[in-house]
């Protein structure tokens, strides 16, 4: 990043999904001038109105922010993220994704704010080649036994699973439109990275809050040889994939009993 920001102290494994967010620019700052935000009609429907990011990931609204959904409204899921492991990845993220959409828009739809317009859920998760689901790590110990087996397996798979739900003008049960979308990405680490580097990078704390226990938008890309898909979709969220379903529940509603999309 170009722009300067002060440094926080690193999250602690034990509050990893609590990270803070990094504070905005402040007035009079030499951050560069924001570009126009995108004008498509699915876009133009649901500004100003309320729009939900089921999601207390930082990097996720940042992401957002960039095709101009910068005023959401953050409520992150109550209901434990306890899938069973014995799922493919794909499915894991997608039904976890698809739990974390439905929980924070039935816990929304009433309330004294007016239902929300949109509301996007997303899941991440980091797979061997093996089919192993990795989160995020428990403790430090976890973590460098993590990235040392990301290392020396060569490529593994981050799946992002993305969920937009949308309420319909018409009555019909349940009185929702969902489309979800599953993005693959294959990232090859380094094998010439050493233990010391990785150790090294643990204590950095960037990857507490990871699933995978890396972060390639940071430090992390130092671990990093190669990727095969979109950049965006290792970070957390693939932006394109993500408008295309925003486009399908706003512009184009599908009736309520449609299957949903998934492609991965």
């Amino acid at each position: 990043m170009d722009e300067k920001t002060p440094l926080e102290p690193p999250p602690s494994y034990d509050n990893a999904s609590q990270v803070t967010p990094t504070k905005p620019a402040q007035a009079g700052s030499t951050a560069p001038p924001r570009p126009r935000p995108l004008d498509l009609p699915a876009l133009n429907m649901i500004r100003g109105k309320r729009v939900i990011l089921a999601s207390a990931s930082p990097r996720r609204r940042q992401l957002l922010a960039q095709i101009g959904l910068t005023d959401l409204e953050i409520v992150a899921s109550t209901v434990p993220e306890d899938k069973s492991k014995s799922l493919a990845p794909f499915e894991y993220v997608l039904e976890t994704a698809q739990q974390k959409a439905l929980n924070v828009y039935e816990a929304t739809i009433d309330s004294p704010k007016g239902e929300p317009a949109l509301v996007i859920a997303a899941d991440t998760v980091v797979s061997t080649e093996l089919g192993q689901i990795l989160e995020k790590p428990r403790s430090e110990k976890e973590h460098v036994a993590m990235l040392k087996m990301l290392r020396d397996e060569g490529w593994h798979k981050v799946y992002t699973a993305v969920v937009c739900m949308a309420p319909l003008e018409s009555a019909m049960d349940p009185g929702y439109t969902m489309e979800s979308h599953v993005e693959e990405t294959s990232v090859k680490f380094d094998s010439n990275v050493t233990d010391e580097l990785i150790v090294s990078y643990v204590r950095t704390r960037e990857g507490v809050d990871k699933a995978g226990g890396y972060g390639i938008q940071g430090i992390g890309s130092i671990l990093v040889e190669s990727i095969k898909g979109t950049f965006d979709n290792v970070v957390g969220l693939p932006l394109r994939a993500t408008l295309q379903l925003i486009e399908k529940v706003i512009v184009e509603p599908a009736v309520p009993d449609a299957v949903d999309d998934v492609g991965y």
